[in-house]
């Protein structure tokens, strides 16, 4: 089957409660043609009200706009959108068959039989539910439920798939197999896609953008690399991973230098005076003089890395992720190097 892929696009979105409550600040976003946007965040920033406007769940405050395409639905009830929606419990009914689940939207829409059985198994072989039509939602995985639902959601031809933390009910294990499952499927079928969660693995693993929310705004959008290597916001740096929180005194930073120990680093004024890098960024070494001295003060086995606390100069402890096959031991004088390209300001802009 043809799936549409339009361009979804929010312009000046609020959502105020008869409280006085802002769920939601005037937001702008703009979702491409056929791209999976993640909205990313902690819980209360916004993500699921947006979601809703979207969908026509929630009536934006006024003013806000919403467009599929060229088409103003702002007005316009969920019904007369035509999207579609997973949710956190996959929401299957559990006395239908997959066959019967997945075209149970089609019926209600009094879609001729022919057309209501082509679709559907074209969708049983595109989300790979061959050999399991017939099979209630108590027989299937956590997997297959999720594809049962996701098959069902465009059964219809949405115009937009909306996904409101489709994992989250998963313990971590099943949620890291079907995490990479959902992005392939999600690939596939090539829809404009808007994807709420407040896992940042998910998001950067399903994505092509995020936007990273807080408080009801959207802090800084972009490809997951970009936002995790190059954060225009400590919010977003602190967010996509762990950081470590670097000082430096004015006149430092006026000189666009940072000295630690009997290190220089040529760091650029703008990025401020606090700095932060990320634990991954900085090299550990056996002691140079020419190099920033430590000491280990913990070595902690994380599987498939060993996590090491440093004392250095001047700064509060340093963490370093290092080789599991590292020798470092607690106790051990070590030096360490920070590439000048890794350091990410601290300032909240």
């Amino acid at each position: 089957m043809e799936l549409e892929q339009i361009a979804l696009t929010a312009v000046g979105c609020a959502k105020t409660y008869p409280d006085g409550t802002q769920g939601l600040k005037p937001t702008n976003l703009k979702v491409e043609p056929g791209e999976i946007m993640a909205l990313l965040g902690p819980s209360g920033c916004g993500k699921t009200t947006l979601l809703r406007i979207l969908a026509g769940l929630e009536t934006t405050d006024a003013g806000g706009q919403i467009f599929f395409g060229d088409q103003e639905v702002t007005a316009r009830p969920i019904e007369q959108r035509r999207v579609g929606m997973v949710f956190q419990h996959y929401a299957l009914f559990p006395h239908m068959s997959v066959e019967r689940n997945i075209e149970y939207g089609l019926k209600v829409q009094g879609v001729d039989a022919s057309i209501r059985k082509k679709t559907v198994g074209e969708l049983i072989d595109l989300v790979r539910l061959g050999g399991l039509e017939h099979k209630r939602p108590a027989e299937l995985s956590g997997g297959q439920k999720q594809r049962v639902a996701l098959a069902r959601a465009v059964a219809a031809g949405p115009r937009v798939l909306l996904l409101d933390e489709p994992l989250t009910a998963l313990d971590s294990k099943l949620k890291e197999a079907l995490r990479d499952e959902l992005a392939e499927l999600l690939r596939r079928l090539g829809m404009t896609a808007v994807y709420v969660t407040h896992d940042q693995q998910e998001a950067m693993a399903i994505a092509d953008r995020m936007a990273v929310m807080r408080a009801g705004e959207i802090i800084q959008v972009g490809d997951p690399e970009v936002l995790y290597r190059q954060p225009n916001h400590a919010f977003v740096a602190n967010f996509l991973g762990r950081v470590n929180i670097l000082r430096r005194n004015h006149s430092r930073t006026q000189e666009g230098l940072f000295v630690i120990g009997s290190s220089i680093f040529h760091v650029p004024t703008h990025l401020g005076q606090e700095l932060l890098v990320r634990p991954e960024d900085i090299v550990i070494g056996e002691p140079q003089s020419d190099r920033v001295q430590g000491m280990i003060l913990q070595r902690s086995f994380r599987g498939d890395h060993i996590q090491l606390r440093v004392r250095v100069s001047d700064q509060d402890p340093l963490v370093l992720d290092v080789s599991r096959d590292a020798r470092y031991q607690q106790g051990d004088t070590v030096s360490i190097d920070i590439s000048p390209t890794s350091f990410i300001s601290a300032k909240e802009s």
